[in-house]
């Protein structure tokens, strides 16, 4: 290359490679091919203009030239299929992000979706100025060139490799975990302009020599403010520079190269096939696109470069594209830019703008501007022909940095303004910190050769003046300068910018009469008893709830369930706060009962749906749908999923949801659905098959086996009446032979249940345990089977008091200790609502004063009477009952079996069958005698 423009610059350089270097070398090359670089790119028919994404002074620049050259084709390097959402962006209040979105994807692998792409747009930015200009220009075209989001992910290097994700100059990822960071979610992030060095030693090379902390700080120091008063000429070669200093110094292989030169060669492509198809002249176009690009040396650069290339097709994803919310810590975390250098370079522009006066171009319209009247743009006037470019490079680095003189009144002002937020926030800070404040930064200023304290240098002043040991509230004096220099400008999507879903939304929820788009948090109050119309705002509530995240849509009152529907309810909205959430919701549908149909299907039908899960769609389909056709269908899903299924992991959700089901469908509807009692009868026979393996299995728990049973058992009539053979689970639980002290304990409570062990059974076997050393120290396993037992057979609810009691009584505090926080974790996790039951029978069993405890004898330690023999407590009751109540007498005695006849027929006593019965049951005597004194 031998340029005449730069020749003067090229012997300077190869002068100084030969003295520092000793001859012609690496060096020498590097240093020449800068300026080969330089001289190509300005040398271009098509004027490239190359920019620093979010940078004061390429905004600045790029307003300049647009007013000066009025070009008639705007080529931008984004991705080419965002063009369309350009045009919404007059309804949006700044920053906010153009995004694709994929959910359903082809072609690439399945853990990779969803996808997502966002490219943030801010006004102090250079392509927010060409956006503005082209769209608001009549006869201007817009066209954007980089490659798609489908190539986004296409050229992923994760294809080749199984580790981190890749990033690319223009591509990162980040998880925002804050409020502010968290609105682009973990969307792959497309900027134009990343010039950041990618050789690591040379950015800490010039952070220290810069004596400067980070990579945004040396930028505005040594790059915007020496720009932000130059001349255009001088402005692209020092761009062109910088970008083909840091690509020349950064690693040569690997597959962010390759995406590079694929991503250049792939805008000239298109900007070629454009100049073809329209004939423009290119020296009425302007190519904006990021200075590392910009000093290209692919084949393809150029208008005169080689078509070679050829663009791969797209895959068959479809994609969805809207415009979200965006802020400027969403900007810095995405590209991992340092906290607060956005605001910084917003209140940079304000300043720049203020003190050049040059008229930046906006959107007409544009929310959160001022309103202008609209006036007729003037057609652009020829321009003449370019001169031939001149070496405004040399100049520029021979000439030494102009120091900016003191601003004492801002610095002033500053001073004065973070005192005044600090004390705000709970800081003791006063008047002298103020002062304090102020001579720091220039003392700090002065210790980094700058004549004037920058926004940083103030930052690290008022953080040493102002915070010293403690932050008494919720933000420190480093953020709270941040919020003074501009704060965390958050983005909002206009109405008219909104999906139809969203639009939709805001429509449905207008009678509240709130106001939904705004940040932070509403109180929505609705009483459906005095307006019935505010019941459709209730369901749409209710699914924005389910479908948004947590705190989108928080019901404060009200509750829904099945069968159950409030009439009054009190709910704190953020739509305006998760907006982006909402806005990604239209990509799924055109409603919300679209999306939570889809949804649900999607979770009935995944490839790992469980019985549960199934059963949890249902719910949700008759809770938030209504109807019977979705909950019908997912319900014969479910049946086909249990049908599958080899383990009982879900067993107690299951039981829990079958529960709930049926108990709505008994009480709401006419007949059971075709699809539950198939469920039920299934579910007989399923858990009949796998209820000797699950009492085997050591993986399965003892809640699993419970919630079995408890399925069996509460189910039992309905199965049996629907052709289920109740041998089925004799024979299972017969076939049952449990390790474990736990699940041998429900094998018990289930024997009971079928009658194959009696009451006076199971408490010998506890006796035996208890008498039993080698077996004491297992006994509080069985005692958590046997409240776990609760669940299948509730009946035995004394008899497990009465373990417990015997428990506490009789075991070593060796044994005993240990098991008690066993048993609180097990009642309060696993068996949580079964403790109302045993609460209720220890209160039934045990007295009720404390000064009767002393005398208190459990009805366990009490010696049965002879058979025959009246107890003493119960002869007086028993003398007046029966001959005052003769036919309840017999109708008694003929439940229990009991055919003996009177013995007498004029005795009060009466002795006979009423003998019989009092001795035997004598706490039913006692019980009715109570009841009838009662009356």
């Amino acid at each position: 290359m031998t340029g005449a423009p730069f020749t003067a610059l090229r012997g300077q350089l190869h002068q100084a490679a030969a003295e520092f270097a000793g001859g012609a070398d690496a060096l020498e090359g590097i240093l020449l091919g800068l300026v080969d670089d330089v001289d190509r790119a300005v040398a271009e028919p098509l004027e490239i203009f190359p920019v620093c994404h979010h940078s004061p002074a390429s905004a600045l620049a790029m307003a300049r030239r647009l007013r000066e050259k009025q070009p008639k084709v705007v080529y931008l390097e984004l991705c080419e299929d965002m063009a369309p959402l350009l045009t919404e962006l007059r309804n949006c209040r700044l920053p906010v992000a153009v995004q694709a979105f994929a959910s359903d994807i082809d072609g690439f692998p399945p853990d990779w979706a969803p996808l997502s792409v966002v490219a943030p747009i801010t006004e102090a930015s250079a392509e927010y100025q060409a956006v503005a200009y082209a769209l608001d220009t009549p006869g201007v075209e817009l066209v954007l060139v980089d490659r798609s989001s489908d190539h986004v992910f296409q050229w992923d290097a994760r294809h080749d490799r199984a580790d981190a994700p890749a990033q690319d100059d223009a591509a990162g990822t980040t998880t925002g975990t804050e409020a502010g960071t968290a609105l682009h979610g973990e969307a792959v992030g497309v900027e134009i302009g990343d010039l950041r060095p990618r050789f690591a030693e040379l950015e800490e090379h010039l952070l220290r020599h810069g004596k400067v902390r980070h990579w945004s700080e040396w930028w505005h120091q040594y790059v915007e403010v020496p720009l932000g008063d130059s001349d255009h000429d001088t402005y692209r070669q020092v761009m062109f520079l910088i970008g083909s200093l840091f690509r020349r110094l950064a690693p040569g292989n690997g597959d962010r190269v390759r995406v590079d030169e694929d991503r250049e060669r792939h805008m000239w492509t298109r900007m070629r096939e454009h100049l073809a198809a329209t004939g423009t002249d290119p020296a009425d176009c302007l190519y904006v696109c990021g200075a590392f690009h910009a000093a290209s040396r692919v084949e393809e650069f150029g208008v005169r470069g080689s078509d070679t290339f050829t663009i791969p097709p797209r895959t068959a994803t479809t994609w969805q594209y809207g415009l979200i919310p965006s802020s400027n810590a969403a900007i810095e975390a995405q590209f991992g830019l340092a906290s607060g250098s956005v605001s910084i370079a917003t209140t940079q522009w304000t300043k720049n703008l203020k003190r050049t006066r040059v008229k930046p171009y906006r959107l007409e319209g544009q929310a959160g501007t001022k309103k202008t009247a609209a006036k007729p743009t003037a057609p652009a006037a020829a321009l003449p022909a370019a001169a031939p470019a001149e070496d405004r490079l040399s100049g520029f680095l021979q000439r030494p940095p102009v120091l900016d003189t003191l601003d004492e009144t801002e610095l002033l002002g500053w001073s004065v303004d973070i005192v005044r937020a600090a004390r705000r926030n709970g800081y003791l800070a006063s008047t002298a910190d103020a002062i304090a404040v102020f001579e720091t930064s220039i003392l700090l200023a002065g210790m980094r050769d700058r004549a004037k304290p920058t926004p940083y240098d103030f930052q690290d002043a008022a953080v040493t003046c102002i915070e010293k040991d403690s932050v008494p509230g919720r933000r420190d004096v480093r953020r709270l300068v941040e919020i003074m220099m501009g704060g965390d400008r958050i983005g909002q999507v206009g109405y008219e910018a909104l999906p139809p879903l969203a639009r939709d939304v805001h429509d449905r929820l207008a009678p509240l009469e709130l106001n939904l788009q705004q940040r932070g948090v509403r109180r929505a109050l609705l009483d459906m008893t005095s307006r019935p119309e505010l019941r459709a705002c209730s369901d749409v509530l209710w699914m924005l709830r389910r479908l948004l995240p947590h705190g989108a849509a928080r019901p404060v009152m009200g509750e829904r369930r099945l069968g159950e529907r409030s009439i009054q309810e009190s709910w704190d909205l953020a739509l305006g706060t998760h907006q982006r959430a909402l806005i990604e919701l239209g990509y799924e549908g055109v409603s919300l009962e679209q999306v939570l149909e889809q949804r649900l299907r999607r979770t009935a039908y995944g490839p790992r749906a469980t019985t549960a899960e199934v059963l949890a769609a249902v719910e949700d389909a008759t809770l938030y749908l209504g109807g019977r056709r979705l909950a019908d269908e997912l319900g014969t899903r479910a049946l086909e999923v249990l049908a599958g299924e080899r383990t009982v992991d879900g067993a107690p959700e299951v039981l829990r949801r079958v529960r709930g089901l049926l108990a709505y469908y008994r009480t709401g509807e006419p007949a059971l659905p075709p699809w539950i009692e198939s469920f039920v009868r299934t579910g007989y026979a399923h858990y009949c098959t796998l209820l000797p393996t699950a009492f085997r299995d050591e993986d399965a728990t003892v809640g699993q086996v419970a919630a079995m049973l408890g399925f069996l058992f509460s189910m039992e009539s309905l199965a049996l009446s629907l052709g289920c053979d109740r041998t089925q689970l004799e024979l299972a639980v017969a076939q049952a032979h449990p390790r474990d002290p736990a699940k041998t304990a429900l094998l018990w409570a289930a024997q009971v249940q079928l009658g194959t062990l009696s009451r006076g059974e199971l408490r010998a076997r506890c006796d035996e345990l208890l008498a039993d050393p080698l077996a004491v120290p297992s006994y509080p396993r069985h005692l958590s089977g046997f409240v776990h037992a609760l669940e299948p057979v509730p009946g035995l609810a004394d008899v497990v008091v009465e373990a417990v009691s015997n428990a506490f009584g009789r075991l070593p505090d060796a044994v005993l200790l240990p098991w008690l926080p066993v048993l609180i974790t097990t009642l309060r996790s696993s068996a949580a609502e079964l403790a109302p039951l045993l609460i209720r029978e220890a209160g039934r069993i045990f007295p009720a004063r404390l000064a009767a405890l002393d005398t208190w004898v459990p009805p366990w330690h009490r010696r049965p009477a002879a058979p025959g023999a009246l107890p003493a407590a119960g002869a007086s009751r028993g003398v007046a009952l029966l001959p005052a109540h003769p036919a309840t007498c017999d109708a008694l005695a003929e439940l229990l079996g009991r055919a003996d006849g009177w013995t007498t027929t004029d005795t009060p006593a009466r002795a006979g069958t009423g003998a019989a019965l009092l001795a035997t049951h004598p706490a039913t005597a006692d019980a009715l005698a109570g009841v009838l004194a009662a009356r």
